[in-house]
């Protein structure tokens, strides 16, 4: 068996922790003391210090934020799109991150093989469909889309937050997929 040890996490440089702009290393701690290691994300993207900081600036506003959207349907937004887009890195490490919001150990397989079949319901479904849409064909997002979301409970916000959650991972999978980076084995049995 493969582990991570024996293989690189980014085709590209990955800094040391100790190497890396003050603010990102604490950063970087801050997440290794909460969560017990470090998501590789955070060390491939550190090769790029600003683009880290935008980053995890846009990531946080998106994925932190209160609202009408829960952090558990945020993540499943992420899991779905980042299927769809064929990112093993986010499907994985954002699947963890759905079975400890959800505290359900089974939704994150659900979604990311299929969350037409998943056990979700139907606002979560239209929330997803929407979702679905602006990553593969945003051009074709009309006033139906918005109605649908609606009958759902969803609002205007939620809308602009189900795109740009969408959207923004769209642009992370692409990262992910292209840097090679690697999905850290911690993430595998999270919230099992």
């Amino acid at each position: 068996m493969s582990t991570e040890t024996d293989r690189p996490i980014s085709r590209f440089p990955v800094p040391r922790l100790e190497d890396l702009p003050e603010d990102i290393r604490l950063r970087v701690e801050a997440v290794q003391e909460k969560s017990g290691f470090v998501p590789n994300v955070f060390l491939a993207l550190a090769h790029r210090p600003d683009e880290f900081r935008a980053f995890f600036a846009y990531h946080d506003a998106l994925m932190e934020k209160p609202g009408n959207l829960s952090k558990a349907e945020r993540e499943m937004i992420v899991v779905a799109t980042s299927s769809a887009n064929q990112c093993q890195y986010c499907v994985v490490a954002h699947g963890a991150i759905l079975r400890i919001r959800a505290k359900n150990p089974l939704i994150a397989d659900q979604i990311a093989a299929n969350y037409r079949k998943a056990d979700i319901t139907p606002r979560q479904k239209a929330m997803l469909d929407f979702a679905m849409k602006v990553s593969a064909r945003s051009h074709d997002v009309e006033e139906a889309d918005f109605a649908l979301l609606q009958q759902h409970g969803l609002t205007e916000d939620d809308a602009w937050d189900i795109a740009a959650i969408s959207a923004f991972f769209g642009m992370s999978n692409r990262i992910a997929n292209v840097t090679s980076m690697r999905p850290n084995d911690e993430f595998y049995a999270l919230g099992r």
